[in-house]
Protein backbone atom coordinates (compact mmCIF):
# COMPACT_ATOMS: atom_id res chain seq x y z
CA UNK A 1 0.00 0.00 0.00
CA UNK A 2 1.09 4.01 -0.47
CA UNK A 3 3.18 5.14 2.24
CA UNK A 4 1.10 7.69 2.63
CA UNK A 5 -1.92 6.62 3.73
CA UNK A 6 -0.64 4.86 7.05
CA UNK A 7 -2.25 8.02 9.19
CA UNK A 8 -6.01 8.86 8.74
CA UNK A 9 -6.74 11.86 10.68
CA UNK A 10 -10.83 10.57 10.36
CA UNK A 11 -9.31 7.60 12.53
CA UNK A 12 -8.73 9.37 15.86
CA UNK A 13 -12.40 10.26 16.06
CA UNK A 14 -13.51 6.38 16.53
CA UNK A 15 -16.45 6.27 18.75
CA UNK A 16 -14.08 4.03 21.22
CA UNK A 17 -11.62 6.88 21.31
CA UNK A 18 -11.27 8.37 25.13
CA UNK A 19 -9.96 11.88 25.65
CA UNK A 20 -9.79 12.62 29.22
CA UNK A 21 -8.64 16.74 30.86
CA UNK A 22 -8.33 15.60 34.31
CA UNK A 23 -6.03 14.08 36.25
CA UNK A 24 -4.34 14.76 33.64
CA UNK A 25 -4.92 15.71 29.69
CA UNK A 26 -4.96 12.47 27.74
CA UNK A 27 -6.44 10.45 24.91
CA UNK A 28 -6.32 6.58 23.86
CA UNK A 29 -7.04 5.47 20.19
CA UNK A 30 -7.37 1.61 19.10
CA UNK A 31 -7.24 0.89 15.20
CA UNK A 32 -5.13 3.51 13.78
CA UNK A 33 -3.16 2.08 11.50
CA UNK A 34 -4.44 -0.36 8.35
CA UNK A 35 -4.48 -3.73 8.73
CA UNK A 36 -2.59 -3.96 5.01
CA UNK A 37 0.40 -2.37 6.34
CA UNK A 38 1.17 -4.70 8.92
CA UNK A 39 3.40 -6.60 7.02
CA UNK A 40 5.38 -4.03 5.84
CA UNK A 41 6.11 -2.26 9.19
CA UNK A 42 6.89 -5.18 10.40
CA UNK A 43 9.69 -5.97 7.87
CA UNK A 44 10.91 -2.34 8.14
CA UNK A 45 11.22 -1.98 12.02
CA UNK A 46 14.62 -1.66 13.12
CA UNK A 47 16.20 -4.72 14.93
CA UNK A 48 17.90 -3.55 18.04
CA UNK A 49 19.62 -6.02 19.56
CA UNK A 50 19.39 -4.05 22.86
CA UNK A 51 16.73 -3.22 25.18
CA UNK A 52 14.95 0.76 25.14
CA UNK A 53 14.15 3.56 23.16
CA UNK A 54 16.74 4.75 20.98
CA UNK A 55 16.51 7.91 19.01
CA UNK A 56 15.42 7.53 15.59
CA UNK A 57 18.11 7.19 11.79
CA UNK A 58 16.12 6.55 9.13
CA UNK A 59 19.24 4.28 8.39
CA UNK A 60 18.02 1.66 10.75
CA UNK A 61 14.55 1.29 9.69
CA UNK A 62 12.57 0.69 6.16
CA UNK A 63 10.76 2.48 3.92
CA UNK A 64 7.29 2.26 5.91
CA UNK A 65 8.73 3.28 9.06
CA UNK A 66 10.24 6.16 7.96
CA UNK A 67 7.28 7.30 6.57
CA UNK A 68 4.78 6.62 9.41
CA UNK A 69 7.33 9.07 11.22
CA UNK A 70 7.22 11.68 8.80
CA UNK A 71 3.37 11.43 9.09
CA UNK A 72 3.71 11.47 13.45
CA UNK A 73 5.93 14.69 13.31
CA UNK A 74 3.75 16.81 10.85
CA UNK A 75 2.81 20.28 12.31
CA UNK A 76 -0.69 19.05 10.68
CA UNK A 77 -0.32 16.21 13.18
CA UNK A 78 0.29 17.83 15.79
CA UNK A 79 -2.59 20.00 15.67
CA UNK A 80 -4.65 17.63 15.81
CA UNK A 81 -3.12 16.13 18.60
CA UNK A 82 -2.89 19.81 20.27
CA UNK A 83 -6.94 20.44 19.98
CA UNK A 84 -7.67 16.92 21.53
CA UNK A 85 -5.40 17.94 24.53
CA UNK A 86 -6.24 21.79 24.79
CA UNK A 87 -2.34 22.36 23.78
CA UNK A 88 -2.26 25.52 21.20
CA UNK A 89 0.07 25.21 18.23
CA UNK A 90 1.41 22.41 19.37
CA UNK A 91 3.72 21.88 16.10
CA UNK A 92 5.46 25.04 16.80
CA UNK A 93 7.88 22.67 19.24
CA UNK A 94 10.59 20.38 18.15
CA UNK A 95 9.82 16.50 17.72
CA UNK A 96 12.00 13.82 19.03
CA UNK A 97 11.15 10.61 17.60
CA UNK A 98 12.74 7.39 19.56
CA UNK A 99 12.00 3.71 19.03
CA UNK A 100 11.98 0.44 20.79
CA UNK A 101 12.16 -3.25 19.90
CA UNK A 102 12.77 -5.00 23.27
CA UNK A 103 12.32 -4.12 27.56
CA UNK A 104 14.35 -5.14 29.90
CA UNK A 105 11.93 -5.71 33.64
CA UNK A 106 13.57 -2.37 34.97
CA UNK A 107 11.68 -0.13 31.98
CA UNK A 108 8.63 1.26 33.03
CA UNK A 109 8.53 2.57 36.25
CA UNK A 110 5.94 5.41 37.34
CA UNK A 111 7.07 8.63 35.85
CA UNK A 112 5.52 11.66 34.26
CA UNK A 113 8.04 12.45 31.72
CA UNK A 114 10.63 15.62 32.13
CA UNK A 115 9.57 18.96 32.28
CA UNK A 116 11.51 19.48 28.92
CA UNK A 117 8.28 17.77 27.38
CA UNK A 118 5.23 18.97 26.03
CA UNK A 119 3.95 16.25 25.33
CA UNK A 120 4.73 12.34 24.47
CA UNK A 121 2.23 10.14 21.99
CA UNK A 122 3.27 6.32 21.85
CA UNK A 123 1.98 4.10 18.45
CA UNK A 124 2.03 0.34 19.19
CA UNK A 125 3.35 -2.27 17.08
CA UNK A 126 3.46 -5.42 18.21
CA UNK A 127 1.65 -8.17 16.19
CA UNK A 128 0.24 -9.79 19.11
CA UNK A 129 0.29 -10.03 22.83
CA UNK A 130 0.00 -12.32 25.40
CA UNK A 131 -2.89 -12.94 27.42
CA UNK A 132 -1.36 -10.70 30.68
CA UNK A 133 -1.17 -6.90 32.29
CA UNK A 134 2.82 -6.70 32.12
CA UNK A 135 4.08 -4.48 29.91
CA UNK A 136 0.49 -2.83 29.03
CA UNK A 137 0.77 1.13 29.24
CA UNK A 138 -1.61 2.57 32.61
CA UNK A 139 -2.46 6.00 33.07
CA UNK A 140 -2.50 6.87 37.11
CA UNK A 141 -4.07 9.08 39.44
CA UNK A 142 -0.71 8.75 42.22
CA UNK A 143 3.49 8.07 41.14
CA UNK A 144 3.48 4.90 44.00
CA UNK A 145 0.67 3.04 42.86
CA UNK A 146 0.18 0.92 39.69
CA UNK A 147 -3.09 0.21 40.52
CA UNK A 148 -4.44 3.57 40.41
CA UNK A 149 -5.57 3.75 36.76
CA UNK A 150 -7.84 6.25 35.76
CA UNK A 151 -8.61 4.42 32.31
CA UNK A 152 -8.13 0.96 30.91
CA UNK A 153 -4.36 -0.38 30.41
CA UNK A 154 -3.85 -0.37 26.61
CA UNK A 155 -1.92 -3.21 25.43
CA UNK A 156 1.10 -2.21 23.36
CA UNK A 157 -0.70 -3.80 19.93
CA UNK A 158 -0.49 -2.48 16.18
CA UNK A 159 -1.96 0.36 16.12
CA UNK A 160 -3.02 1.30 19.47
CA UNK A 161 -2.35 5.18 20.39
CA UNK A 162 -1.74 6.62 23.57
CA UNK A 163 -0.58 10.60 24.07
CA UNK A 164 -0.95 13.00 26.96
CA UNK A 165 0.24 16.34 27.84
CA UNK A 166 3.25 16.50 30.08
CA UNK A 167 2.12 17.80 33.79
CA UNK A 168 3.60 17.15 37.33
CA UNK A 169 0.88 14.53 37.62
CA UNK A 170 0.91 12.81 34.55
CA UNK A 171 1.53 9.74 36.01
CA UNK A 172 2.11 6.75 33.84
CA UNK A 173 4.07 3.48 33.79
CA UNK A 174 3.28 -0.05 33.02
CA UNK A 175 4.29 -3.55 35.15
CA UNK A 176 7.64 -5.09 34.78
CA UNK A 177 8.23 -6.77 31.14
CA UNK A 178 10.92 -8.45 29.63
CA UNK A 179 10.75 -8.91 25.89
CA UNK A 180 9.53 -7.77 22.43
CA UNK A 181 7.30 -4.25 22.84
CA UNK A 182 7.40 -2.45 20.01
CA UNK A 183 6.90 1.00 20.04
CA UNK A 184 7.45 4.31 18.21
CA UNK A 185 7.25 7.41 20.68
CA UNK A 186 6.82 11.38 19.41
CA UNK A 187 8.04 13.59 22.08
CA UNK A 188 7.22 17.50 21.34
CA UNK A 189 9.46 19.50 23.40
CA UNK A 190 10.50 22.75 24.47
CA UNK A 191 13.19 23.43 22.70
CA UNK A 192 16.17 22.51 20.33
CA UNK A 193 18.99 22.34 22.76
CA UNK A 194 16.46 20.13 24.71
CA UNK A 195 16.36 18.02 21.75
CA UNK A 196 20.02 17.69 21.24
CA UNK A 197 20.72 17.27 24.59
CA UNK A 198 18.14 14.39 24.43
CA UNK A 199 19.35 12.75 21.25
CA UNK A 200 23.25 12.70 22.43
CA UNK A 201 22.32 11.01 25.42
CA UNK A 202 20.12 8.22 23.58
CA UNK A 203 23.06 7.94 20.91
CA UNK A 204 25.13 6.91 24.16
CA UNK A 205 22.86 4.73 25.78
CA UNK A 206 22.72 2.34 22.56
CA UNK A 207 26.61 2.19 22.41
CA UNK A 208 26.60 1.67 26.06
CA UNK A 209 24.23 -1.68 25.95
CA UNK A 210 26.28 -2.49 22.84
CA UNK A 211 29.17 -3.19 25.38
CA UNK A 212 27.30 -4.02 28.04
CA UNK A 213 24.27 -5.55 27.58
CA UNK A 214 24.14 -8.15 30.14
CA UNK A 215 24.75 -5.31 32.90
CA UNK A 216 21.41 -3.71 31.44
CA UNK A 217 19.38 -6.39 32.18
CA UNK A 218 20.43 -7.59 35.60
CA UNK A 219 20.20 -4.03 36.61
CA UNK A 220 16.93 -3.38 38.14
CA UNK A 221 15.12 -6.24 36.99
CA UNK A 222 14.13 -7.05 40.47
CA UNK A 223 12.10 -3.77 41.00
CA UNK A 224 9.09 -3.52 42.91
CA UNK A 225 5.72 -3.26 41.04
CA UNK A 226 5.38 0.08 42.19
CA UNK A 227 8.24 1.58 41.42
CA UNK A 228 8.79 5.17 40.30
CA UNK A 229 11.26 7.81 39.68
CA UNK A 230 10.21 11.63 39.77
CA UNK A 231 10.31 12.05 35.40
Amino acid sequence: MSPDALLDPARLDRPDTLVRHAPFPFMIAHGQLPDEARGDLDRDFPRYPSAGFFPWDPADCGPSVNALVEQLTTPAFAGLIGQRLGIADLGQYPTLVTLCRLLNKRHGTIHTDSKSKVATALLYLNPQWSDTSDGCLRFLDKINDIDATVAPELPPLYGEFAVFKRCDNSFHGHLPYEGERRVIQVAWLTSEEEKLRKTKRGKFSRLFKKLFGKLDTRYGADRDRNAAHPD
